[in-house]
């Protein structure tokens, strides 16, 4: 068997596929179905397209409802089971916070109350009319973002388009969202790093994958800090305010779209998000305010 590597970039990030194989035609069809249909999933559901579903939905809100598919249905379906989860904090509403905070502003500055104040407003998945054939937003300036499950989903979708094409062995890679297709030809685990949160490339762990996934949420991707004090892009829609407990969780769980969420719902729950991720039966690494790694798993440091 061979290796063959395919790196391509979508969603603002750059990916990587891996597939053992021993047909190449075989390998290349698979990386080519990948790379298409983690494109379509990124025109059908992004924010900064015109033509998607969610600009649709959102330009309507305050009208009309929109009708939906059965896969937009299944994503709100399971956005709403992230939103019961985490006690509201998981809410696909609280992209509209971006209108208070700007993140990559020069030099950056804090919203004002007012500001803050009119986009909290708008937050509310409760709120919401919903059902598996239709959305509607009740107030204008609503929105939906399906940011925080998205490129989880597509990484599920390539897994399985892998698998539909015959491959037993290969790894995806979104963006540092991963999902495994069982171990390496010898039987081996997959060995994936775990970014360092406060050491531009460096790597604080590795993890062993199998099957299944991992995904990391943390509070450098997007942050800025006055004062000593960081603010990143991970908003708590209750309050309009960044989180501030722990600097990155990563989550290892059977699909990568319930990796990411968790990995996000946790890093929400700041001081309560060991008890949710162990009654979720999940195995994390949790860094600490401190640097401390907390978790069952932590398979190796350093690097």
């Amino acid at each position: 068997m061979r290796l063959f590597r395919t790196v391509f970039r979508a969603m603002a990030a750059e990916h990587e596929v891996k597939l053992w194989s021993d047909d190449e035609a075989r390998a290349r069809r698979a990386a080519d179905a990948v790379m298409a249909d983690v494109l379509r999933i990124e025109a059908k559901y992004s924010r900064y397209r015109d033509d998607s579903v969610t600009s649709r939905i959102n330009r309507e809100a305050g009208r009309a409802a929109i009708v939906i598919d059965g896969e937009t249905a299944a994503l709100l379906s399971y956005a709403d089971r992230c939103h019961r989860l985490s006690d509201g904090r998981f809410d696909i509403t609280s992209g509209v916070l971006r209108r208070a905070w700007d993140f990559g502003r020069t030099p950056p500055r804090l919203p004002d109350s007012a500001g803050l104040a009119a986009a909290r407003a708008l937050i509310g998945w409760n709120r919401v009319e919903w059902d598996g054939h239709a959305i509607r937003l009740p107030e204008p300036g609503m929105e939906i973002d399906f940011g925080g499950i998205g490129k989880e989903y597509a990484a599920d979708r390539a897994a399985t388009l892998c698998i539909e094409h015959g491959i037993a062995h290969g790894l995806v890679n979104l963006g540092g969202d991963v999902r495994a297709i069982g171990p390496q030809p010898d039987g081996a685990p997959w060995r994936v790093g775990i970014r360092h949160p406060r050491r531009a490339g460096a790597v604080l762990a590795t993890v062993a994958l199998e099957a299944g996934a991992v995904a990391t949420s943390g509070d450098y991707e997007r942050c800025f800090e006055i004062s000593g004090q960081r603010y990143c892009h991970i908003l708590n829609p209750g309050t309009g305010l960044p989180v501030a407990h722990w600097q990155s969780v990563s989550v290892i769980a059977p699909l990568c779209v319930v990796a990411g969420s968790c990995a996000t719902i946790a890093m929400l729950l700041e001081r309560k998000a060991e008890a949710f991720l162990r009654d979720q039966g999940l195995r994390y690494l949790a860094v600490a305010p401190d640097g401390a790694l907390q978790g069952p798993a932590v398979v190796a440091a350093g690097a």
